[in-house]
């Protein structure tokens, strides 16, 4: 198992680390949760929705897809991936889904209106989504719908906590 120790604490840090290697941070993923609730929760502060953007990464089901869609995009970056998915993954080729699979597998946890908005997310590219689509920045083809995952499912429990407030 290597140096890492299989639990939610230990992989919590390690998807901050990578995701900050790959130019995401907290406060972007939380940026995007406040561009998508200011309308709806007028008193709502980028430190709460960076808190819940905390409670979203400690789910290890969200851990395990930024895990594996991160190391898929340095693969892809690196040029190791196997013909045709290396050319595949690295253009971000339109009809390849499966980055948006993954993606769902993360807003699917927090029911049926975190697909709403996720594809609102993936759509519109707000913030760090449009750099990170950015083909010139790097190859992010599984890490700008991941991020976007987790601004939907964070969005959905912000908007809870404050309604149930």
């Amino acid at each position: 198992m290597g140096d890492h120790a299989l639990n939610s604490s230990s992989c919590l840090q390690i998807v901050i680390d990578l995701m900050q290697q790959r130019g995401v941070t907290l406060d972007d993923i939380a940026d995007i949760v406040m561009f998508l609730q200011k309308d709806y929760i007028p008193d709502l502060s980028l430190d709460y929705c960076k808190e819940s953007v905390y409670s979203v990464l400690n789910k290890r089901e969200v851990q395990n897809a930024l895990l594996t869609g991160i190391q898929l995009d340095i693969l892809g970056e690196e040029k190791k991936l196997l013909p045709p998915l290396q050319a595949i993954i690295e253009t971000d080729e339109p009809l390849y889904g499966v980055d948006e699979v993954l993606a769902l597998a993360i807003v699917n946890l927090y029911g049926s209106i975190g697909f709403t908005n996720f594809g609102y997310v993936d759509k519109l590219k707000y913030g760090k989504l449009a750099q990170l689509n950015d083909k010139r920045a790097g190859v992010h083809t599984f890490l700008d719908d991941l991020v976007g995952a987790v601004a939907a499912a964070v969005s959905l429990i912000v908007k809870s906590r404050k309604k149930n407030a």
